[in-house]
């Protein structure tokens, strides 16, 4: 013959399985059945009473047809239909006692990846979410040693926060577990792992966001050991400190992931947002400076450098809003203050007009957009962008009035020799600055006038509101 033979008829089972399918996807609930029937079995009392060191060995691996078939059901339940009949099968209390009783790391990996994907759809987020043995299981993941199987906790920790509905419930629980504190600092302080670090940092990010109540709590927890007592304990004895964990965590991710610098520079501002949260950064000389550094070398060094496109700033500038917010609470507080005048003044006034001067070329908008996307997508992306990029702004002439203020004679004229407070800069910064802080220009000028008199008065003239005042 010259082609392939035709397929027999249709079987009776064949015929049969038309409605054995899942939802509206071409899904087997037959073969869903099995694999968890599968699972089950490997937590029974009959698998795991066995103790020996070949037994105990055996159980922290996976036989690899189960493997496969049930990294077929984790990529299934992304779909909502299979999500459902999973929540109806009553999965969830399947994998909840494979996580109380396997000591499998791939196996509990993929039973929490589930639930995750599960947890993306509302009602089944709510019904996860009220069972609150499930939530302990939980929680417990994140004593885990198993990188992956903390990845797959924090993202499905991260869904469940994200949602308004029960939100609070999860941000009571971890409240009520003190321990998952010392884990995540563990893991911020100690991880390799950049895609557990973001994640982690996201949790974090959100929990504080949540609940300023918790995130105090977290801030002193730390703060209670003295100072200056060393740190030689096991592990199990560590005290961990929020900010120098959130500080390494930072430095892990920052060549290699923005949106995950991103998110750790936002908890550092959160935490700036009270007055613990800045104490707990200048309090301890070496956490000060720690985070001093590193945020001015990220600003000076690194962000928007004058080699940059201005465009640069679009894609930085949540970063930056973040990492000046803190640097400028740093700066204001008296603890630091004395030690960061002078030498970084300059550099720093020099990377925040940068900033401005790029704003004004992001804000121009294109002449010819017309075969851009729906005017109702472009004028959203326009809002959106000028949003942030204000917040950016009011940051930033914030942090510029306070260093400013600080100038002496001899700063600005050095300033002016190596060209951070060139005519063209000073103007930048007058015309972002005016008229919210006259004050501080006005006082500026002063300082100019000693310095340079014709420059000084070239920016009156430029600024003539400026001119009756001075």
């Amino acid at each position: 013959m010259d082609r392939n033979p035709s397929p027999p008829p249709p079987s009776r089972t064949e015929e049969v399985a038309v409605g054995d399918c899942i939802g509206s996807t071409v899904y087997s609930k037959h073969w869903l059945f099995g694999v968890l029937s599968g699972l089950i079995q490997i937590v029974s009392p009959e698998n795991t009473k066995s103790s020996s060191d070949d037994d105990e060995e055996q159980q922290m691996e996976l036989d690899e047809e189960l493997e496969n078939e049930i990294c077929r059901v984790w990529d299934m339940s992304m779909d909502e239909d299979v999500a459902l009949f999973l929540q109806e099968f009553n999965a969830p209390d399947i994998f909840m006692g494979v996580l109380a009783k396997s000591k499998c790391p791939r196996l509990r990996e993929i039973c929490v990846g589930i639930l995750g994907n599960m947890s993306c759809f509302q009602e089944i987020c709510v019904s996860i979410s009220s069972d609150k043995n499930l939530g302990q299981v939980l929680l417990h993941c994140l004593y885990d040693s198993d990188p992956p199987t903390l990845l797959e906790t924090s993202r499905l920790l991260l869904t469940c926060l994200s949602q308004t509905e029960v939100a609070s419930v999860w941000v009571e629980r971890i409240r009520e577990n003190p321990a998952i504190y010392d884990s995540i600092c563990f893991i911020m302080s100690s991880s390799t792992n950049v895609d557990l670090l973001v994640k982690v940092g996201e949790v974090v990010d959100k929990l504080f966001d949540l609940d300023e109540k918790l995130m105090l709590e977290w801030i002193r927890n730390g703060a209670a050991q003295p100072l200056d007592q060393p740190q030689e304990e096991s592990e199990e004895q560590r005290v961990f400190r929020i900010v120098p964990c959130v500080l390494e965590a930072a430095k892990q991710v920052r060549s290699e992931n923005l949106e995950g610098l991103d998110v750790y520079m936002r908890i550092l501002q959160l935490l700036t947002t009270v007055d613990d949260g800045i104490q707990a950064i200048v309090q301890c000389p070496d956490t000060g400076k720690d985070t001093w550094n590193l945020l001015f070398d990220l600003v000076c060094h690194e962000f928007c450098q004058s080699d940059d496109p201005p465009i640069i700033l679009q894609e930085q500038k949540t970063v930056l809003a973040s990492v000046f917010s803190v640097l400028s609470a740093v700066y204001a507080s008296q603890a630091e203050q004395q030690d960061l005048k002078g030498e970084k003044d300059l550099p720093l006034i020099d990377s925040l007009i940068r900033v401005l001067q790029n704003m004004e070329h992001c804000q121009k908008k294109p002449e010819d957009s017309s075969e851009s996307n729906t005017e109702e997508t472009k004028k959203s992306d326009l809002t959106q962008d000028d949003f942030h990029l204000k917040i950016l702004k009011d940051i930033s002439c914030e942090f510029l009035s306070n260093i400013f203020q600080t100038l002496t004679k001899d700063t600005v004229a050095k300033g002016l020799k190596e060209g951070q407070l060139s005519k063209q800069k000073c103007s930048c910064a007058f015309q972002n600055l005016l008229p919210f802080y006259s004050p501080v220009v006005e006082d500026f000028l002063k300082i100019l006038h000693e310095v340079d008199k014709t420059l000084a008065g070239d920016l009156k003239e430029s600024f003539p509101s400026l001119k009756v005042q001075t």
